[in-house]
């Protein structure tokens, strides 16, 4: 089953940075189970390049140097609206989202604007034990995005996710990094979307993979996260646009300096 059967027509979407040893496996599985698929090689320099050159099965948009995850996610949501596409999911490729899910990520998605997936909603037999500090960044960063916004996630980070178009209209990513979704966790309330969570497995195949910098330090990267999610809020405020608190219904404010 490629398509889901709401007979709407969505796109697959996967931003690519030096994944040689990944993409030709994880692309065809993509392309059984998504009639559109878009790869985003964000700069590599690895062999990756070249071996999308070798692909008629999906389109390939490069950035000539490496700009960010976040980057790579705006090119492929201006590429969805761009194309009039209805929805788009999203997954990375370096083994971590199983795209078999797709279809059901696009039929859940029918009654909300955003489903994003949950490595933690549920307990899948093979999960591997995610790296302490990236699990517990992930749950201080969740837990303040459900107090601040009325949000109730339980996985402020996963990748896989199906966005409707309607969603993306919405947005003004500017975050090029790995911050980008908690730019977009506030600018998702501001709108008002609906916002669903589906469980997935939790996969990871490669325990070193790098953030770059000094944001493999724990501490700088979860200092980094809080500024990314009070500057957004405080942008947002000062631009007259109210953000409020998805529970209560009261206005979301910035913090107050210290």
């Amino acid at each position: 089953m490629k398509r889901s059967d709401n007979n709407e027509n969505w796109l697959a979407a996967l931003p690519v940075f030096n994944e040689v040893d990944y993409v030709d496996e994880i692309l065809d599985r993509v392309v059984k189970f998504a009639d559109h698929v878009l790869v985003v090689d964000d700069g590599s320099t690895d062999g990756t390049a070249e071996k999308l050159s070798g692909r008629n099965d999906v389109v390939v948009i490069r950035h000539q140097t490496n700009q960010g995850y976040g980057a790579a996610l705006k090119t492929a949501f201006d590429y969805t609206l761009g194309q009039s596409f209805d929805g788009v999911v999203t997954l990375d490729c370096d083994g971590q989202h199983q795209p078999k899910r797709i279809p059901a990520f696009i039929d859940m998605a029918r009654s909300a604007d955003i489903v994003s997936g949950s490595r933690y909603l549920h307990h899948f037999e093979g999960d591997d034990a995610p790296p302490e500090e990236r699990l517990l960044i992930n749950r201080r960063i969740t837990a303040d995005l459900n107090r601040r916004l009325g949000l109730q996630l339980t996985d402020s980070f996963c990748g896989f996710k199906a966005y409707r178009a309607e969603a993306l209209r919405q947005f003004e990513i500017t975050d090029t990094g790995y911050a980008m979704p908690l730019q977009l966790w506030v600018q998702a309330a501001a709108a008002g979307l609906r916002v669903v969570e589906m469980a997935v497995p939790l996969i990871y195949l490669d325990l070193a993979r790098s953030f770059g910098g000094s944001l493999d330090h724990a501490q700088t990267r979860l200092d980094y996260y809080n500024r990314v999610i009070e500057s957004e809020i405080h942008r947002l405020h000062a631009n007259g646009q109210q953000v409020f608190h998805a529970i209560s219904g009261e206005p979301v404010c910035p913090d107050q300096p210290r």
